[in-house]
């Protein structure tokens, strides 16, 4: 079999493996069973910025051979084969990694509005799944990748890899021991400064070469090709000098920051920033969601507000998420890390207020604050020497990765279980809705529905797709 396949080819294929019970896989559940000693053979969709790193990481892995790379542009695609030193065959068309029965798992790390068709081909196909977040581009997206994986029985690990980060673990389990008290109040927050060209307004153009636009697009919007829309963006070459602010290797997946593709920052690094908090507070959603914000200084072609506020209303606590792409001041200065390097980027952070004290994550570490009043009333001092330093390896990937490819063999629940990855997601996705329709959006978290919102809202809750593709479970 070829590893190029002509466009006619391509549609054909596609018109038949989409369409519903027709679907042109080789049958559910015929892939082996893995032994404790195997080799997983793993397939990779999606080479792109975050599918390079995340291969890297199972290329280290001393029971895991590569077998398959996919990519629909042939750079991405000749750098990610040269990287398994020629041990992987290339692929165009995702479908072809999914026939072969010798894979037992996949690595899906395409651009957000590819994940859901993917993961649930994927899933009938027989094979185990590493899913990058947000998993979907919609809330029934998500709800239809759980539904796969239960159905098939499939492994699918969410690549939100602060679940096996020592860190965040151990910050976790510090707020439900009651280190702060009950916490009524969780701030977090992405900060960067793109004033005022953003990511720039290319010109729509040709697709470059080895570039198949069409199947990029897939079931988002037939639309001409735009290199902001594509996806990887060199800070320093194509864009602005007053985004250079570290390194002219600096790289950005804008696909991002459009709406038939992705949910910009909220649901990006959002989910990251709610998945925390569910998982520390132990709950699957909030209860109501309002949002405000806009384009509000940011001059380029991208549609995802460049300011945005939104507040999540949970059972006893409010969450808020910030995202500000106009000024990058972190309220913490150099009297919160006295001796460290005031040049640190503060792009994120994760902050609880309990009535006790107050615990920060943010990309220095993991930090313990008392609260004063606590402290003159004679009350119990909050030990704050329990902070800690992030560490490099401390993010989780690689441990994140194994604890996949363990789950693969035990059959047991991963760290980061498509349940767990899909709540966080949807609850990204809400508040994307409550900003795009300016409503009060009340949910029902148990059963998944809108008990609060208007028609724009509930069309919000799905993604239409481009014919032929079509999602089945």
């Amino acid at each position: 079999m070829s590893d190029e396949i002509n466009r006619r080819d391509f549609m054909k294929r596609a018109a038949i493996s989409t369409a519903g019970a027709g679907l042109a896989i080789s049958g559910v559940g015929a892939t082996r069973a893995v032994a404790a000693n195997d080799k997983i053979q793993v397939g990779v969709i999606g080479v792109g910025l975050q599918g390079s790193a995340d291969m890297a990481e199972f290329l280290k892995q001393p029971d895991v051979e590569v077998a398959a790379v996919c990519d629909v542009y042939q750079p991405n695609l000749d750098k990610a084969l040269k990287a398994t030193n020629g041990k992987a065959r290339g692929y165009k068309d995702f479908r072809e990694v999914l026939d072969r029965k010798d894979i037992d798992a996949v690595l899906v790390a395409t651009p957000d509005h590819w994940h859901a068709l993917v993961t649930t081909l994927a899933c009938k196909s027989g094979k185990d799944v590493y899913t990058e977040k947000p998993i979907a581009n919609s809330i029934e997206e998500g709800k239809r990748m759980v539904e796969a994986a239960r159905k098939y029985n499939r492994v699918v690990q969410v690549g939100t890899q602060w679940h096996s980060s020592a860190h965040f673990q151990r910050g976790v389990q510090l707020i439900q021991d009651g280190l702060i008290g009950k916490v009524s109040y969780v701030r977090t927050w992405n900060y960067l400064n793109l004033f005022p060209e953003g990511f720039g307004s290319p010109a729509d153009s040709v697709a470059p070469a080895g570039l198949d636009w069409d199947t990029w697009l897939g079931p988002a919007p037939k639309v001409p090709f735009n290199w902001n829309r594509f996806g990887t963006r060199n800070l320093g070459s194509p864009l602005p000098t007053s985004t250079i602010q570290a390194s002219p290797e600096i790289l950005w997946s804008t696909f991002r920051y459009f709406w038939d593709y992705a949910g910009g920052w909220m649901t990006d690094w959002g989910v990251h920033l709610i998945n925390v908090i569910q998982w520390t507070m132990k709950l699957d959603g909030p209860n109501a969601v309002v949002a405000s914000g806009g384009k509000m200084r940011i001059q380029d072609n991208t549609q995802t507000p460049d300011t945005l506020q939104v507040t999540f209303e949970y059972p006893g606590f409010l969450a808020t998420y910030e995202n500000r792409l106009c000024n990058q001041h972190s309220r913490y200065g150099e009297q919160e890390y006295e001796g460290r390097d005031w040049d640190v980027l503060r792009e994120w952070g994760i902050e609880f207020y309990g009535t006790d004290g107050t615990l920060l994550f943010d990309e220095m570490g993991l930090h313990v604050h008392p609260d004063k009043s606590q402290q003159r009333a004679g009350q119990k001092r909050v030990d704050r020497t329990l902070s800690m330093e992030l560490k490099d390896a401390d993010e989780g990937l690689g441990d994140h990765v194994r604890n996949f490819l363990d789950c693969v063999k035990s059959r047991q629940r991963p760290a980061s279980d498509i349940e767990t990855g899909h709540r966080a997601t949807s609850a990204c996705h809400l508040g994307n809705i409550a900003y795009r329709t300016k409503e009060r959006i009340v949910w029902d978290v148990a059963n998944q529905r809108l008990l609060q919102g208007g028609p724009e809202a509930k069309k919000l809750l799905s993604a239409e797709y481009r014919e032929p593709w079509k999602l089945v479970v």
